[in-house]
């Protein structure tokens, strides 16, 4: 049965890919299913290499805002790339996107991110913020990911004032409002 109560349809529960926990079953879900599906089946990576629904927390002028990674990638044990998925425009995207790969490590700055919509992507450098490729084929597959950790490099992002400049970037951009101003009870990680 289809739940319409809310602003996002509810199918009822389906199981993670990757872990096989129960999740609400929307639109999105299933799209971020098949990224994950996509990734091991058709990319080539191991299902122990990625990190799904990883959360970066930020709290600014009183607001706290829960950023969601869909996915970090991890070739040769280090987080090479994230993904991070949304219906609609990449562009609108890519700042938070990069944002997120600068801070989401400790230790150092993801070197790359992907957006995506689920029919479209981009793969960006974040040090540069520039678009790398275009595409659903843009998303690299395990042996071009053996190659891009040779030639991007884990540099460290701890300046105080740049990490939270990110932050506030992850702040603005995933704010979620929606129903009519009001703050979206469905958080976007589980319950769409």
């Amino acid at each position: 049965m289809i739940d319409t109560s809310g602003h996002h349809l509810v199918y009822g529960v389906l199981h993670d890919y990757l872990s096989g926990e129960e999740l609400v079953d929307t639109d999105d879900e299933r799209i971020r299913q098949d990224l994950a599906r996509m990734l091991v089946e058709d990319l080539g990576y191991e299902r122990s290499a990625l990190e799904p629904r990883l959360k970066i927390i930020s709290d600014f002028n009183g607001k706290q805002v829960e950023s969601l990674v869909e996915l970090a990638v991890r070739v040769k044990g280090r987080r090479l790339f994230i993904l991070r998925y949304g219906p609609g425009s990449l562009v609108t995207r890519e700042q938070a996107a990069i944002a997120a790969a600068r801070i989401l490590e400790p230790d150092y700055r993801i070197p790359l991110a992907v957006v995506t919509n689920g029919r479209d992507a981009e793969l960006l450098d974040t040090r540069t913020g520039k678009v790398l490729g275009t595409g659903m084929a843009s998303i690299p597959d395990r042996l071009q990911a053996e190659t891009l950790c040779q030639e991007y490099p884990f540099e460290p992002y701890l300046d105080g004032k740049q990490r939270e400049r990110a932050l506030r970037i992850l702040n603005v951009f995933d704010e979620e409002i929606c129903c009519a101003d009001s703050k979206c009870k469905h958080n976007g990680t589980n319950n769409e």
